[in-house]
């Protein structure tokens, strides 16, 4: 595994004796059934040149895709419309694939983030034929990724073989954000040797066997990043609750006294969440982003100097945010690090840091569990991603959502269909109504405090009247089990 500090400033985007090929030509390299690591989070920093290559390709795929996150369409669109994928891991975020994985015809095996890169490199998930990685410049024995890391440094490691994009359109300066530590294996592990969120403890680089690499792509086409819609009024009003609390909780929780880190889940709400920071009177105390995606919103907040520092694994920005960045790559680069996932999404990390973390979900019940991935109990949305990794870790854990839908259905009942953080793992939980803190508080109790707090008016008297009758069978966390998901 690498180690070390040393960072060398890269010129040249192709350096020493590496194959150069064609994307054709790489693509014909990959075996109709291999299983394919790829770097890509946040729907950025993903191989282009090459799926799409093997989309046109005339041949009879059934592909295991590997990725960190989020991929682009040249991937989980381009590949799907060809019947390339049969099997594909642990995240996605596009309408074509989540479409064949809920009518059965893509296996999707939805993983934890933090320990994704863990089950690669210890054969408890796939065994990787191919690591095909987008690069801002290569060489003999090493890469430096573009816009993510994810699990790039362990798929590089753990693939028979080493296929790089080098990508024109990628500025050659993301180089100067990458810290590429990487830990022993169990049961040797090492303490994370991180004591300030800005701090750079690996290498710029990730290294491999130069006998692994066996061919290098050029390209310059863009990544085709989120569209994030603006925050509209309810996401606005939920900010202000969590705003008016984070003040309250700034007083009373002495882990917030000197220094605060915040994560932030990406999405619309994300983004909106993000604006809390600007709202709320910090006083001295240093602000610290330390998540797994950095969003536009953080930006604005860096340039300002209300964010001292910005740790990721992945620039997920919009276009827009992308171009602002890129322009003023020198500006921002001494505040933004970007990590593999296994050190921004660890639970060592978080715990440390004592990080305040705010995710969504698609839905909560009045106990406070949470589902983030299945509308209805089965259909799969896009995963659970790195929200579990912050929840379960986090001193304090908060979950942000609307109480309805836009189509007016209830996002606050009385049990939801599907469980991905239990109530053990959630401290918060906040919408556009108000905000109720579940510390301390027994299953009726907090059940009650969700209903007038966070459910919406008019959902607020069947929700009750649910809880009488579900009162009336007793026990600790009372339900009517035959009624609970026909309540209405």
């Amino acid at each position: 595994m690498t180690r070390g500090t040393t960072r060398g400033t890269v010129t040249e985007r192709v350096n020493g004796d590496v194959p150069l090929w064609s994307a054709g030509e790489a693509a014909g390299r990959i075996d109709a059934d291999a299983t394919v690591g790829v770097s890509g989070f946040g729907s950025v920093g993903y191989p282009k040149a090459v799926p799409l290559a093997l989309a046109d390709a005339e041949r009879d795929l059934s592909l295991t895709v590997v990725s960190g996150g989020s991929v682009g369409e040249e991937i989980d669109t381009a590949l799907v419309e060809a019947d390339a994928i049969e099997r594909r891991y642990p995240f996605q975020a596009r309408p074509e694939i989540r479409e064949l994985i809920n009518e059965g015809r893509v296996a999707f095996h939805d993983r934890h983030i933090s320990s994704l890169g863990d089950e690669v490199a210890y054969g408890r998930l796939a065994d990787l034929d191919v690591a095909l990685i987008e690069a801002v410049a290569v060489g003999e024995g090493w890469l430096v990724p573009s816009t993510s890391v994810g699990h790039t440094p362990t798929y590089v490691e753990q693939a028979d073989e080493l296929l790089v994009e080098v990508n024109d359109a990628q500025p050659l300066g993301l180089q100067v954000l990458h810290d590429l530590y990487r830990r022993e294996a169990p049961p040797d592990r090492e303490p994370i040797p991180l004591t300030r969120p800005d701090e750079r403890i690996g290498p710029g680089r990730t290294r491999f066997d130069p006998s692994k690499l066996v061919g290098v792509v050029r390209t310059d086409r863009p990544d085709t990043p989120y569209s994030f819609r603006a925050p509209g009024e309810t996401e606005r009003a939920i900010s202000d609750n969590l705003a008016a609390f984070l003040a309250e909780e700034l007083d009373r929780n002495p882990i917030l006294a000197e220094r605060v880190h915040l994560q932030f889940g990406v999405g619309s709400i994300g983004n909106a969440m993000v604006e809390v920071i600007d709202t709320v009177d910090f006083g001295d105390r240093a602000v610290h982003y330390l998540g797994e995606v950095l969003q536009d919103g953080l930006l604005d907040l860096l340039a300002a100097g209300q964010v001292e520092s910005a740790s990721a694994t992945s620039l997920a920005l919009s276009a827009d945010g992308q171009d602002r960045l890129f322009e003023n790559l020198d500006a921002y680069a001494p505040d933004i690090v970007l990590r593999p996932a296994s050190v921004s999404n660890s639970a060592e990390v978080v715990d440390r840091f004592g990080v305040v973390g705010v995710n969504s979900a698609l839905s909560v019940d009045v106990y406070g569990n949470v589902n983030s991935t299945h509308l209805g109990g089965t259909h799969v949305v896009n995963g659970i991603g790195g929200s579990a990794d912050f929840s379960r870790n986090c001193p304090l854990a908060i979950v942000a959502l609307p109480s309805r839908t836009d189509g007016g259905t209830p996002r606050v009942v009385p049990m939801v269909t599907h469980v991905d953080h239990t109530e053990h793992d959630v401290d918060v939980i906040v919408t556009e109504q108000g905000l109720a803190d579940l510390r301390g508080l027994s299953p009726r109790e907090r059940a009650e405090r969700m209903v007038a707090a966070c459910a919406h008016p008019d959902d607020r008297d069947d929700l009750r009247a649910y809880l009488d009758r579900a009162g009336r069978t007793g026990g600790n966390l009372p339900h009517d089990l035959d009624f609970a998901f026909d309540w209405r």
